[in-house]
């Protein structure tokens, strides 16, 4: 007697110790077999839903369905009470994970099916246990026995407790995460729309793209019409990314010489080249630790485009005239205002080299999609300007408003600034703006077509009519050509307010003119 008490001590002790319901089972199944001198012993858990037993032990063959009566694990969950089972009885289930735990016990002659029951009468699993000799009622009437299988029923909810309690600390940790992610996200998209203006859905979803391309660490390309606001996107981006106590080098590829790009991105050594009479750090070498913001990357020439593409892919290059690499780790932003799907089919754009710029493609919507905003615009940029004049007007007034929702402003925001600003100059103090002192018929004379009928200039008559098309993209690419030789004409020579007037590039408008051979003034 004294014996079996300290053994059953030791065996209880050994199952307290145990922290989880898996080394929970496999220990209890192994004191039983070891006690009892049993062939083998199994345990088997229920799960949940009360509808599938779980042998761990058995692997994937270890699952048996409780409303599958063709093994007898479901008589017993549904019975609730213990039963044997013959070598002879078990030859005749065809059940196949319930043959492979046969084979698995070396097929012994008879089998003790006992459900584990917790104190509220759940049924929480079943110990399969195997002998040669059926002598089971000297074994299961023992004290020992029925001892080990109420500690183990004890500790088997209290895992269960435990186990529930876990999941439900990581439910709530998983709320309260989702909640702080959804506040961080809310106050990050209030901030960001100080800068980036407009109630649109549109814009509020871009506010809620630009957050989450800053948590990242992928390229974003940004495509949008010439004046809708690449450039603060870029630096939204950057705001509320991890690199912003780092460096935002912005480098505007049409505004540089295709001969001086290559040197201001990748630098150069002392002597490198005529007129290096010093070395030079190039701007990717600057922007390490922070952002690389590419605007107009659709201008970079085709032989830079690809070493580019290298450094993307490495974050390693090499200064002009160096022997040696270096490494810089930046965050790269691009932007353009070109249809890059287009350059790449003409040739002008590496097809590779977008896919590696585009991994969080942006779109910003030129203003004439986003009518909502045009309101919260005109207000942002009246109080733009009042404090950097010091004084101003107090507001627009509607019948502006509906004056201006009649453009369809080709330059888009900028274009709007430039507006309301001049208009703003022209108001007095406190008072609002008025449509009179918009002029926008004065300002923009070239723009007829944006308020009513397209009116097409002299230069322009001989532009075939569309019966007489059968080359859409020699007509298209005459049209264009001829529109430029317009602008070009109107104001008299000059690239540079030419370019402005049509929403492109001087260097874009310098590559159209050298295309088309536009040489008229």
């Amino acid at each position: 007697m004294q014996t079996e008490l300290h053994t059953g001590i030791d065996l209880a002790v050994e199952l307290l110790r145990q922290d989880n319901l898996p080394t929970l089972l496999n220990v209890a199944s192994r004191q039983l077999q070891n006690t009892f001198g049993l062939t083998r012993c199994w345990s088997l858990e229920l799960d949940l839903s009360g509808r599938t037993l779980h042998c761990a032990a058995l692997g994937e063959q270890g699952e048996f369905d409780c409303g599958d009566f063709s093994h007898p694990f479901a008589h017993l969950i549904q019975q609730g009470k213990a039963r044997e089972l013959s070598r002879a009885a078990s030859y005749r289930l065809d059940h196949e994970g319930f043959q492979a735990m046969v084979d698995a016990s070396n097929r012994p002659r008879s089998f003790w099916l006992e459900p584990i029951k917790g104190e509220d009468g759940r049924t929480l699993g079943i110990l399969v246990l195997c002998n040669e000799e059926p002598e089971w009622e000297g074994i299961t009437a023992q004290p020992l026995y029925r001892g080990l299988l109420t500690l183990l029923s004890h500790q088997w909810v209290s895992q269960l407790r435990s186990s529930d309690q876990v999941w439900q600390r990581r439910l709530l940790k998983r709320s309260l995460d989702n909640l702080h992610d959804a506040e961080s996200m809310r106050q990050s998209c209030e901030q960001l729309s100080e800068t980036l203006v407009g109630n649109s859905m549109a814009m509020t979803d871009l506010r809620s793209q630009i957050v989450r391309a800053a948590g990242s660490q992928l390229s974003v390309l940004v495509q949008g019409e010439t004046g809708c606001g690449k450039d603060i996107v870029a630096q939204g981006i950057h705001q509320f990314s991890d690199r912003k106590n780092g460096p935002m080098v912005v480098v505007n590829c049409a505004a540089i010489p295709d001969t001086l790009l290559e040197s201001e991105l990748f630098g150069h050594t002392k002597g490198a080249f005529s007129g290096a009479d010093r070395a030079k750090e190039g701007l990717l070498a600057q922007a390490n630790g922070g952002t690389l913001f590419l605007d107009e990357i659709g201008d970079m020439p085709m032989a830079l485009q690809s070493k580019l593409l290298r450094v993307l892919e490495s974050r390693r290059f090499r200064p002009l005239g160096a022997q040696q690499e270096q490494h810089s780790d930046f965050r790269l932003v691009a932007a353009t205002h070109q249809p890059l799907n287009e350059c790449i089919e003409d040739g002008r754009f590496r097809r590779d080299l977008f896919f590696r710029l585009s991994q969080f493609p942006l779109r910003v919507l030129p203003l004439r999609d986003r009518p909502d905003d045009l309101e919260p615009l005109c207000r942002h940029f009246i109080r733009e300007y009042t404090a950097r004049e010091g004084a101003g007007p107090m507001g627009i007034s509607s019948h502006a408003l509906k004056l201006l929702a009649g453009y369809s402003f080709p330059g888009n925001a900028r274009e709007l600034r430039n507006i309301v600003e001049f208009a703003c100059l022209q108001t007095p103090v406190g008072d609002d703006i008025q449509p009179e002192v918009l002029r926008l018929d004065e300002l923009f004379p070239t723009q007829e077509s944006c308020f009513g009928e397209p009116a097409l200039a002299d230069g322009l008559a001989g532009i075939p009519t569309a019966e007489e098309v059968f080359d859409l993209r020699a007509a298209s690419q005459a049209y264009e050509a001829a529109i430029i030789r317009e602008r070009l004409r109107q104001y008299g020579g000059n690239r540079a307010q030419a370019a402005d007037s049509l929403g492109l590039p001087k260097r874009t408008l310098a590559h159209k003119c050298l295309k088309y051979q536009v040489t008229e003034v």
